[in-house]
């Protein structure tokens, strides 16, 4: 097979024109062509008045390919060997695994671990992604907080309610897998090939609950509304764990468990670091959402070509330096979204973005973020990190009324450092609300001060985007993990043998696709090293 990369197409190109332009590119008779395939294609809108996908193809010829490739000296063609997962070859486990947590880390460890036939039992605090939708939904509509099931736990973890984002920039070539194993478990097969590939929390609710029942099927267990309380370690080692469900105790007898545990599970972290594991504050960003109108930002994105039907709705990616040294940058970028409510405790307001597949709602929507260090957290603890969240999601609580109705302002006030008091063209998505309030009562100063510094920076690169009517909503602060269980080569906690701390919240991933391939990567190792513990 041939990949070729950097095909130029139109925006209404037809199989024909991509076969056409394929063999073009390797100088070929089309009717040479058995098969082509798209590998990669992204927008080139470097151009606002020639807007173009660039695609990489893979072609299957019924000629010699190398020949072919000798005669056509096109250097962005070559020849291209398929990727294949090779599941690890391992006998069965003494002990059944453990993986705690069941967002993308925790379900791509079960699903490995069940294709390898060793039966791992799942456990997640939350419920599973249907009945955790509905707990979600009444929250949402104004009804109770249930901590233990809402947009941060339960089956699919956080990114079960985000636009289901699949970009990445891990080398890994496990994230093959992931999408391949989404793909077969319903996700839209444009996900193979998008420059950007996106789910939807519409489509990805329904692939999560395939791969759970993938799991059950192989042999696997899950157990929902069930939370990690005590790792039972002896002599450095692993030799069970203790959970309990529905207020209930109940142990489990194991060797290996890997921590899946997403980047919210702060009662874990706490647990973890008075049982002694080797931990640390790490950095990561908090902020707003800043939300515009979708068609302002198809127009600074695409031009004339703003409404064209193959686009759909634009989005992008900013980021500034500042003279201070800090960074400020767009995170988590909705296109056609909301904003949601992401509370995890009581009496904090915490936000989130989301899209659906479709991504056809009215606003854009994006995080605005301010890095942030351990030198900030005004406590050398591992957890201060946790401390320094949960302060602004407190405030962020009082500042929006104290009912969970989130603080609001227009950019325009927020830069002039005045009290909203009426809206403009853009209307908050937020549920169950809003309150008019200014991100000084909830952000640090010097948080609130770099937004505004970066505001019109950022509107240099993007026109529009500090629009004075673009809405601020508050508070962002579960960008990612503040803390990092430290483990070493064997991907194991450094001093304990037969616990893997794994993806977001222990702070080795940052979003579906990395914690995912993690997940696949501490499988692995928990397989590779089994043995070795059998055999001491």
């Amino acid at each position: 097979m041939i990949r070729i990369n950097e095909l130029k197409l139109p925006l209404d190109y037809t199989e024909n024109d991509l076969k056409k332009a394929a063999a073009n590119a390797i100088k070929v008779d089309p009717s040479k062509i058995s098969s082509v395939t798209l590998a990669k294609r992204s927008v080139d809108a470097r151009k606002k008045d020639s807007i173009k996908f660039t695609a990489a193809v893979d072609v299957a010829l019924s000629v010699d390919e190398n020949s072919v490739l000798r005669r056509c000296k096109n250097n962005k063609a070559a020849i291209h060997t398929p990727y294949v997962y090779d599941l690890p070859n391992e006998k069965p486990l003494a002990k059944r695994p453990v993986v705690v947590g069941a967002g993308p880390g925790g379900l791509f460890a079960a699903l490995i671990l069940a294709q390898c036939g060793q039966q791992p039992i799942l456990i997640e605090r939350g419920k599973s992604v249907d009945d955790r939708t509905a707990d979600v939904a009444l929250f949402w509509n104004g009804g109770k907080l249930d901590t233990n099931s809402n947009v941060q736990f339960g089956e699919g973890g956080a990114g079960a309610f985000s636009d289901g984002k699949l970009n990445t920039g891990t080398k890994d070539s496990r994230s093959r897998k992931v999408l391949e194993e989404f793909v077969s478990h319903g996700a839209p097969e444009e996900i193979l090939w998008a420059a950007k590939p996106h789910i939807g929390t519409d489509r990805l609710k329904p692939t999560v609950k395939s791969i759970r029942n993938d799991i059950i099927s192989l042999g696997g267990e899950v157990r929902f509304e069930t939370t990690l309380t005590k790792l039972d370690i002896k002599n450095g080692r692993l030799v069970g764990i203790e959970v309990e469900s529905n207020g209930k105790t109940d142990t489990i007898e194991t060797d290996a468990v890997i921590l899946a545990l997403g980047h919210s599970a702060r009662d874990t972290f706490n647990m973890l670091y008075n049982s002694g594991f080797a931990m640390e504050a790490k950095p990561f960003s908090v902020g707003v959402r800043i939300e515009h109108l979708q068609t302002k930002i198809n127009k600074a994105q695409y031009g004339a070509f703003y409404d064209h039907p193959k686009l759909g709705a634009a989005d992008y990616k900013l980021s500034v330096h500042l003279k201070s040294g800090r960074g400020v940058y767009t995170f988590c970028m909705c296109p056609g979204g909301y904003v949601v409510a992401a509370a995890s405790e009581e009496n904090t307001v915490v936000t989130n973005g989301m899209s659906e597949f479709a991504r056809d709602s009215k606003n854009a929507n994006s995080a605005l973020l301010v890095g942030v260090t351990p030198d900030d957290f005004g406590s050398d603890s591992p957890l201060a990190g946790i401390e320094f969240q949960r302060k602004i999601e407190r405030a962020a609580f009082k500042a929006g009324g104290k009912t969970y109705r989130a603080p609001v302002s227009r950019a325009g006030d927020l830069l002039a450092k005045k009290k909203t008091t009426a809206l403009g063209s853009v209307i908050p998505s937020y549920k169950p609300g809003y309150e008019f309030a200014q991100a000084d009562e909830y952000l640090p100063d010097f948080v609130t001060n770099s937004i505004r510094e970066a505001l019109p920076l950022l509107g240099g690169r993007l026109k529009g985007f500090d629009d004075p009517d673009a809405v601020i909503t508050g508070a962002e602060t579960r960008s990612s993990s503040p803390v990092r269980i430290l483990r070493g080569e064997t991907l194991e906690a450094l001093g304990i043998t037969g616990v893997y701390p794994c993806g977001e919240g222990a702070g080795y991933a940052g979003g579906i696709m990395s914690a995912a391939a993690d997940g696949i990567r501490c499988a692995e190792a928990l397989l590779k090293n089994a043995p070795k513990r059998l055999q001491d």
